[in-house]
C-alpha cells in the first residue's frame, strides 16, 4: 500500500522522516548561511510554511562537532545536525500535514551534495 494511502487509511496524526546523508560536501555542511538557507528551501520543496526564522548553532567537538538546525513549521518542525568530521547530515522532518518523504530525502541529498542516504519513515498516531 502506498504511503499516502496508509497515512489516510490509518488516520495518522503526522509523519516523521529521519534522513541520514553520507558523503556530504564539507563546504556546504560547515557554512552557516548554507545550513540556514536549507531550512527555507526545504520548506518550499515539501510545501510547508516556516514559523519564524531558523535557529542555527555550531557546537561540540571531535566526532559530534557541527551545526545544529531547528526550523519550526506551522505543522511542527524540521531539525538537523551536521557532523563536520564525518561529512554526514542527520535531518528529521515531522509534520501533521502530509509530504513525500522521498522527495524530501532526494532534495536533502542534492542540497548537501551527499553520495547516499538512508531514510526511516514513521506514521505518528
Amino acid at each position: 500500500m502506498e504511503l499516502r494511502e496508509r497515512y489516510t487509511n490509518e488516520e495518522a496524526w503526522g509523519i516523521l522522516s529521519s534522513i541520514d546523508i553520507r558523503g556530504c560536501s564539507a563546504e556546504r555542511i560547515t557554512d552557516k548561511d548554507t545550513v540556514r538557507d536549507f531550512a527555507q528551501a526545504l520548506c518550499k520543496v515539501i510545501d510547508m510554511r516556516p514559523y519564524g526564522e531558523p535557529v542555527v548553532v555550531h557546537f561540540g567537538s571531535g566526532e559530534v562537532e557541527g551545526f545544529s538546525l531547528v526550523q519550526l513549521i506551522e505543522t511542527s518542525l524540521i531539525s538537523g545536525h551536521f557532523a563536520n568530521e564525518s561529512n554526514r547530515a542527520f535531518i528529521d522532518i515531522f509534520s501533521c500535514k502530509y509530504y513525500e518523504p522521498e522527495v524530501a530525502a532526494n532534495f536533502c541529498l542534492e542540497y548537501f551534495k551527499g553520495t547516499e542516504y538512508t531514510i526511516n519513515v514513521q506514521l505518528r498516531k
